[in-house]
């Protein structure tokens, strides 16, 4: 099995936990894309250029360029290897397409990530649809990361009929810190939240600053991740401005999870950054990484998140995106409540919020298909 991961973002750690899981599977893996920050990968790979988070013009400029040395830039597999592209994002796919005219190729579209100008019915979300119907024809599978991509956009656009793959955003189980569960919080203390992450969503970074602001010393938030300045020019500023906002910045995957998910109460899974779309359909890293930790999730009611920390009954449900709900939930959260909350998410079947090495094979092999496992096995033998 070798497979091609063409890469929207190499600077993206979901990248290469995806390469990872391909390589439990049993795959060769090498990685080719476009890097969006500086300093060093994770491990080698083939870049093809740069872009910038949230500018699809620019994003479609790049792989313009990248298009007519896409077969010099990534060679063909060694000899005797059946070769599986994994695209992640259309602009991937579009490149897929022109490696697969100078070989054969399975090509299989990860498609995690909508963009809002793929989204509504004006000519131009209908033009780049087209053009991902186009692409998709060719495609043996498409791999999500939510059902909700499925109801609401794959079903709700029309979309060809391929095959869908869902893999969750869980964590490999073995490379999880077994950190101590949280300490109890005490009455009296304040109530801390915890925002971790991709830290791109206004309404959640003005929320917050009320939320604090409107009872001062009785909550506290904790932010860690990469704040994205091109959404959030002045993160800094805000923060700064709260001593109850307390930014203590990056972080390192998965090893610092256990002291920092430890040291809050709630985690804020909220997300508004594309309400009414990718907001509402997701299911991000923070929702299994902070229930295997300890913490007890905040979701906004009717999302797809909340569906699932609703039918595991161990979190905080917003009724709508305002400050009276956020008041109205939080309202009433002491010790004793919290430890039944906490004890709900000790409650989740592991298997549920983690991957191990069983489920890595399995899901390499629906990737890179049957047919060419068999093919592999016999090249190998």
């Amino acid at each position: 099995m070798f497979v091609t991961y063409l890469a929207h973002d190499l600077d993206d750690p979901s990248i290469w936990r995806r390469a990872e899981m391909l390589r439990r599977g049993g795959a060769e893996v090498r990685v080719a894309g476009f890097r969006r920050a500086e300093g060093p990968l994770p491990e080698p790979a083939i870049v093809l250029g740069r872009t910038a988070n949230g500018r699809m013009v620019q994003r479609l400029g790049a792989v313009a360029k990248a298009f007519p040395r896409m077969a010099r830039l990534v060679p063909p597999p060694p000899a005797g290897a059946t070769e599986v592209i994994l695209a992640r994002n259309l602009e991937m796919m579009m490149l897929a397409a022109s490696l697969r005219r100078t070989r054969p190729a399975r090509l299989v579209y990860e498609l995690l990530d909508i963009h809002s100008m793929m989204l509504g019915d004006g000519a131009k979300p209908r033009a780049i649809r087209a053009i991902e119907a186009r692409l998709m024809r060719s495609a043996a599978l498409v791999v999500v990361s939510s059902p909700a991509f499925v109801t609401n956009y794959l079903r709700a656009h029309d979309r060809p009929a391929v095959p869908t793959l869902l893999v969750e955003n869980k964590p490999f189980d073995d490379l999880l810190p077994q950190g101590a569960p949280s300490a109890p919080r005490p009455d009296g203390g304040p109530l801390v939240i915890g925002w971790l992450g991709m830290l791109r969503c206004r309404y959640s970074l003005q929320a917050l600053d009320r939320l604090t602001r409107s009872a001062p010393g009785r909550v506290r938030v904790i932010l860690r991740g990469r704040p994205a300045l091109d959404v959030l020019p002045d993160f800094h500023e805000v923060v700064g401005a709260n001593p109850d906002l307390d930014y203590r910045g990056e972080y390192r995957w998965p090893d610092d999870l256990p002291a920092i998910y430890g040291a809050v109460d709630l985690a804020w899974l909220v997300d508004r950054y594309q309400a009414g779309q990718n907001s509402d359909w997701l299911l991000p890293n923070r929702l299994y990484e902070g229930c295997l930790n300890g913490a007890v999730p905040i979701v906004l009611r009717g999302t797809e998140v909340a569906r699932h920390v609703e039918a595991w009954g161990c979190g905080v449900v917003l009724d709508a995106p305002t400050d009276a709900a956020i008041h109205a939930a939080l309202t009433g959260i002491d010790a004793d409540s919290l430890a039944t909350r906490r004890a709900a998410v000790r409650a989740i079947p592991r298997a549920r919020l983690s991957m191990d090495d069983a489920e890595c094979a399995e899901l390499t092999r629906a990737i890179c298909g049957p047919q060419s496992l068999g093919r592999d096995r016999r090249a190998a033998a």
